[in-house]
């Protein structure tokens, strides 16, 4: 065995391990990276990146079928589903030298391509290396839940890990899950030209607004998708190309593939947690809100720590920690400010509370702001004009903002920072936006608070009158 004492072991190559490791070494610690699979981990290899990528592929073949609009003939897209695959690993190949070990080492970390697992509660066994840190980063990730559903062992499915090795378009895919992944796999394929069925147990899109889901789950049923909500799978039986899914209330689906998309699992079973002292719970590594587990120099980020399940949350993880473990300072975590978006069309994006968590939490004291696309320029020109933003406003400051609509991932990523810092509906309303631009959404969503206050206040309306009769 090869011995290696560090400042730092960070075990897991994805977004959250990369950006700890990455960080750590550049301010002058010393840094192993242990990573068994691919370097990226899941977003780049088999979430986000991918996903986006197949995305982008079904928004040309929409664009091509729905030119009318814009005064160009529709022309009936032509889909090679390999090449459409094609594409999502070539979008992969360009990202991955970012993430590649070659860069890692270039920047002076040792990368160890092997799972590592505890043998005590500072060392750590890699493949022939036993690695000794004084502190250590779990960064493992999460993977596909595939449920317990009777028969589903026995019948040929896909996961998000597997769905890019598809060469051939679905003619039917069969989606169990009407989550995040399911809704814009369901999406993308239906646009791409095959028939898609989503089985959900409960309801489609259900941790968002309601009001906000149900003009996603309108638009994508008018582009042919069927939605099956309240429809709990108990029963998967049949083979390659005829599949069939039976759900609690009797109803059976068909289809000639299977997706199954329910939520993630996080990835613990290879660390041996026990040996480090480290517990776990129903949704992953116990943590606290700064990121420490029950022993001390051992922090868990991302996934594996059971929180929100976004790379970039693993990303904001990464910079507690290192505020943490390099230089001993305070720092915990907080999710006001995170946001999350479903990059459907349209897009559902969300930071901070739904209206009904800011009724529940702020009773009449909260206030929701709405204001629609249809009275945006620039998304009547774009005729994205379905979509609305609401914000939810407690004492003049924003604790939450819902947008559903053209770009609402985009969107988001204001409010994200107006919550983060503490500021008021005040500061987006001095902003100026471009005209015309969909991110002037957001200041109108600012004017529509401000606008009964100044144009329907007889105070207002008395001191302009007083100002008026004195001024020369």
């Amino acid at each position: 065995m090869k011995r290696i004492e560090t400042d730092l072991l960070v075990i897991g190559g994805g977004s959250g391990g990369l950006s700890v490791a990455s960080g750590a070494v550049q301010m002058g610690a010393k840094v192993v990276l242990l990573e068994g699979g691919k370097m990226g981990g899941d977003c780049l290899n088999y979430g986000c990146v991918p996903s986006k990528a197949l995305i982008a592929s079904g928004k040309a073949a929409y664009g091509m079928a729905h030119a009318e609009v814009y005064g160009v003939a529709n022309a009936p897209p032509q889909v090679d589903y390999a090449a459409a695959q094609d594409h999502v690993a070539d979008v992969i190949s360009q990202i991955a030298p970012v993430d590649s070990q070659e860069r890692f080492e270039g920047l002076g970390v040792t990368v160890i391509r092997e799972y590592g697992h505890f043998l005590s509660i500072n060392e750590v066994q890699a493949g022939d290396s036993v690695i000794a840190a004084r502190r250590i980063v779990i960064a493992t990730g999460s993977s596909p839940l595939v449920p317990p559903i009777p028969g589903l062992d026995k019948v040929p499915h896909l996961t998000n890990e597997t769905l890019w090795q598809l060469r051939e378009r679905p003619g039917h895919l069969l989606i169990i899950g009407g989550g995040p992944i399911g809704m814009e796999m369901a999406q993308a394929h239906r646009r791409l030209g095959s028939d898609v069925t989503v089985i959900e147990g409960a309801k489609a899109l259900g941790k968002d607004d309601p009001e906000m889901a149900e003009i996603v789950l309108e638009k994508l049923r008018a582009e042919g998708i069927e939605i099956a909500e309240e429809a709990m799978a108990q029963e998967i039986r049949g083979t390659e190309g005829a599949i069939e899914v039976e759900v609690k209330d009797g109803r059976v689906f068909r289809g000639t593939h299977l997706l199954v998309a329910v939520g993630r699992k996080a990835n613990t079973e290879k660390l041996n947690l026990a040996a480090a002292g480290v517990e776990t719970t129903r949704a992953g590594i116990k943590v606290d809100d700064s990121l420490k587990t029950t022993n001390r120099r051992i922090y868990a980020i991302g996934d594996v720590a059971g929180g929100l399940q976004f790379t970039h949350v693993a990303g904001y993880h990464a910079g507690v920690v290192i505020r943490s473990a390099l230089f001993g300072l305070p720092a915990k975590t907080k999710t006001a400010h995170i946001p999350w978006a479903t990059y459907t069309d349209p897009e559902l994006a969300q930071v901070g509370l739904t209206e009904a968590e800011a009724q529940k939490k702020h009773g009449a004291g909260f206030e929701t702001v709405r204001f629609h696309y249809s009275h945006n320029d620039r998304a009547i020109t774009e005729r994205k004009t379905v979509g609305l933003i609401k914000v939810m406003v407690v004492k003049g400051r924003p604790v939450g903002v819902s947008i559903v609509g053209h770009q609402a991932g985009e969107l988001i990523n204001l409010w994200s920072l107006v919550i983060a810092n503490g500021l008021k509906m005040s500061h987006v309303a001095n902003m100026v936006s471009p005209y015309p631009t969909i991110g002037e959404v957001n200041k109108r969503a600012a004017g529509a608070y401000f606008s009964p206050r100044l144009f329907e206040s007889d105070m207002v309306k008395r001191v302009v009158g007083l100002v008026q009769r004195w001024l020369p």
